[in-house]
């Protein structure tokens, strides 16, 4: 997820568990683009112990290959094509979900960057811009350019994250691909992924706010997988984690109220599972300073019951939604 899922993130995220393999925050590619330094920090010093894959985004092809060559030079288990972000800001300059208005292109730049990729290829995508009319069409152009995965958010752009997920369209892709198939969209707890997992018989799964919510979604998933109870936090343990994730994605060099900003990005996904009247969303954002943000914390969290980290409300914020992938 841009700016939110960062090296840092990967570092914390891995200590609980973490996925199989972990997608880079996506690289902007234009023109005159280069390869980010802050996004590639996470392929190059990979903090995890796991496969790490680099996500690209955009439109201009001859662009798109040269960054796709540039990319492979570094220690990555595939480069993997985003045609999922439904941010306006980014569907409006033609790239991430925008591209699904213009099957064409995308046909040509699937193509061309097969082409130029040697490592695995992969692409995610939604199930269309604004309609999924027009997914049948995706997908034929996707098994057609031989990609090595795909996986599918079964939202359109158009739904951003407010719509049920159609996770018809993700057993359709499962049948019609020749190559394995991943679900996305609002897996929120292992019970969820489990669900998931059969009706739309995918092969796994990408996960990106429910792992912000709930850092031990993965091994809560693995431990289910495997018939072991999974491991269900407590007041404290979520406590803690606010903690060490204050820890890991601010500075203490920074201004009081400058960390309390930067958290307030990842308290957006976590206070959605922390009580139902979104009191603790509500005054985590009013806070100041950290004194007041974990005092706030502190009141809700200082406990040793369990807590399923469950979102209480709808997720509706944007966004791209991709962190990691989790084998099953």
């Amino acid at each position: 997820m841009q700016d939110v899922t960062d090296w840092n993130f990967w570092k914390l995220i891995s200590t609980y568990g973490g996925p199989d393999v972990y997608f880079t925050e996506y690289f902007r590619v234009t023109e005159t683009s280069k390869l980010n330094k802050y996004i590639l920090k996470s392929i190059v010093e990979n903090p995890t112990g796991k496969p790490a894959i680099a996500q690209i985004i955009g439109n201009d092809i001859a662009s798109m290959v040269r960054t796709s060559r540039e990319l492979q030079k570094h220690n990555i288990l595939g480069v993997d094509l985003n045609l999922g972000c439904p941010a306006p800001v980014v569907y409006k300059k033609k790239a991430g979900g925008g591209l699904l208005r213009f099957p064409s292109e995308v046909r040509e730049l699937i193509h061309a960057l097969r082409d130029a990729i040697s490592i695995q290829f992969s692409v995610k995508t939604r199930i269309g811009f604004d309609t999924p009319e027009v997914f049948d069409q995706l997908l034929e152009i996707f098994a057609g350019a031989h990609i090595d995965l795909l996986t599918v958010h079964g939202r359109t752009v158009k739904d951003l994250y407010r719509s049920s997920v159609n996770y018809d369209s993700i057993q359709k892709a499962v049948q019609y691909m020749p190559c394995p198939v991943w679900a996305n969209g609002n897996i929120y707890s292992y019970q969820k992924a489990e669900s998931v997992i059969q009706q739309t018989r995918a092969a796994g799964l990408m996960i990106g706010r429910g792992a912000i919510r709930n850092p031990w979604i993965f091994s809560q998933i693995r431990d289910r997988s495997h018939s072991v109870v999974p491991f269900i936090p407590s007041g404290r343990d979520v406590l803690e984690y606010i903690h060490n994730l204050a820890a890991a994605v601010t500075s203490p060099n920074e201004a009081s109220h400058k960390r309390v900003q930067h958290l307030k990005k990842y308290m957006n996904f976590v206070g959605l599972g922390i009580e139902p009247q979104a009191e603790f969303l509500h005054r985590t954002r009013r806070a100041a300073n950290l004194d007041e943000f974990f005092g706030i914390c502190h009141e809700f969290l200082n406990h040793s019951n369990p807590m399923e980290m469950t979102p209480f409300a709808p997720e509706s914020l944007p966004e791209n939604d991709t962190l990691a992938g989790c084998h099953l």
